[in-house]
């Protein structure tokens, strides 16, 4: 048996696609190949969100609580790097899907080295930023001096890691994006194992702390991003066999319009990521002032929540690369039929996971910390954060025709309302507003997540993104 078709995670996908077809919602065939193509991405996403969320584990049973909030301060100034790449990435994969389903391979060619320049343009300021001004940057979010100190250390090492893994991302959805996700699993998946054995040797074999846990970061990202650049110039690599598409070193490298349409679409996705993560910032400020447990309990529940969202990185990315090959073959139709199957399969797929992780939620705390006085707390934040991610099926699958389409701001509208309008001066309620605590942080992650995702279906339901599509396809001309 070959374990691309017969593996865990396709099995329990197929079995739940398979369930809700019978049901007559959506249809047997495209519950295959969206599986086919989800799969591998939700592999590569569980195989990096467990990388981070054993980074937590780690230095948490070797430094305690405070290396664990220290990391959690440090880790929404990483996440600029995917918030930077994601969005360029975001529209790489619209540009790339749409000329591979229109069998136009210069066209496409010409989008990743455009995205290649773009991405290193826009990450490499924050490399030197993080590696000059760690401290006080950090100092801005952070309370408590231990836990800042350990979260300066971790991003100051962590920095050099920025502009390859915003790279890694353009290498992943260019191969996604011409119905390749099984390349992507495993170099980027190989490329957390390896974290993850490194962090292992460096934190505790050699006592590095945060800074053994950040030099394992930087290297695996390294790692994968030369294998995504020599594997896409050659057209291939050894042992896994040919790549779907070749991006050759020789010239030409740079085309006009394919740049400008890659800056209009990238650029809300850019927004929308910089908005979903920026927030990160002034909520973890507000999580700091009801102290340090409650900062370490919250950083576990995100943890937890990141594992559980994995699931889109599959269903999202299949979206867009199944939707952008029909919008390619000027199809619309399909386009429509494709997206609506796949926004429920995957808020199925979500119940399931959310229903688990909410029975399983103190021992999963366990892994985590053993203090009986924390303990609770976190138990409370994972299952809160197993209700706020159901609406995160709806987020991922509404926004994956989007994506592919070329209509890229209400994602960024959506992120926005959610998390300035709603989640942060909720969250705050609870400092001012001693009698309603941490409940004010319970509601903040649900209408964080819940707000983006009503926004992104009603724009989704609308149908305007297929009028968007016709600006962006292969040859196409600029319409009222």
């Amino acid at each position: 048996m070959s374990w691309s078709r017969y593996n865990p995670v396709r099995a329990v996908l197929l079995a739940v696609g398979t369930l809700v077809a019978r049901a007559g919602i959506i249809d047997r065939e495209r519950v295959e190949r969206a599986t086919d193509l989800s799969w591998p991405r939700i592999v590569t996403g569980l195989a990096r969100m467990s990388r981070s969320t054993v980074d937590v584990a780690m230095v948490g049973i070797a430094l305690g609580p405070a290396a664990i909030a220290g990391v959690g301060y440090a880790s929404p100034f990483w996440g600029l790097a995917f918030s930077l790449g994601g969005g360029v990435a975001g529209g790489t994969i619209g540009l790339v899907s749409q000329r591979f389903g229109a069998d136009a391979y210069e066209e496409l060619a010409l989008s990743v080295k455009a995205s290649v320049l773009f991405t290193v343009a826009i990450t490499l300021p924050l490399v030197a930023v993080y590696a000059g001004l760690a401290e006080p940057l950090v100092d801005l979010i952070g309370s408590g001096d231990e836990a800042v100190t350990f979260g300066a250390d971790y991003l100051r090492v962590v920095a050099l890691g920025v502009p390859f893994a915003a790279l890694n991302l353009i290498g992943s959805r260019t191969l996604v994006g011409a119905d390749d996700a099984w390349t992507p699993m495993v170099l980027r998946g190989g490329g957390a194992l390896v974290n993850i054995g490194v962090n292992a040797v460096l934190v505790f074999g050699l006592e590095w702390g945060v800074v053994g846990a950040a030099i394992g970061t930087v290297f695996s990202n390294v790692l994968v991003t030369a294998a995504f650049g020599v594997g896409l110039a050659r057209g291939g690599l050894p042992v896994m066999g040919a790549f779907p598409v070749q991006v050759p070193l020789s010239g030409p490298h740079i085309d006009r319009g394919l740049v400008a349409d890659l800056v209009e679409m990238a650029t809300p996705l850019i927004g929308t990521n910089l908005a979903r993560n920026g927030g990160q910032f002034p909520k973890l400020y507000i999580v700091g002032l009801f102290g340090p447990n409650v900062v370490a309990a919250y950083v576990v529940a995100m943890r937890v929540r990141a594992l559980m969202d994995t699931p889109n990185w599959g269903f999202s990315m299949a979206s867009s690369s199944l939707v952008g090959q029909a919008l390619g073959r000027d199809d619309e139709d399909d386009a429509g039929a494709w997206a609506h199957d796949i926004i429920r399969f995957s808020v199925a797929v979500y119940a399931v996971i959310a229903v688990g992780v909410f029975v399983f939620a103190a021992p999963i705390g366990r892994v985590f910390v053993d203090d009986p006085a924390i303990l609770p707390t976190v138990t409370t934040f994972i299952r809160v954060a197993c209700l706020g991610v159901l609406f995160s099926g709806v987020y991922g699958g509404a926004t994956g025709p989007l994506r592919a389409s070329g209509d890229t701001r209400w994602p960024l509208y959506a992120q926005l309302t959610g998390l300035y309008m709603f989640a942060l001066p909720t969250a705050y309620l609870g400092v001012v507003a001693p009698a309603v605590g941490r409940t004010a942080l319970y509601a903040a992650i649900l209408a964080e997540m819940a707000i983006p995702a009503c926004i992104a279906h009603y724009r989704y339901r609308s149908g305007t993104w297929k009028v968007v599509s016709r600006d962006y396809r292969p040859d196409a001309t600029p319409s009222d």
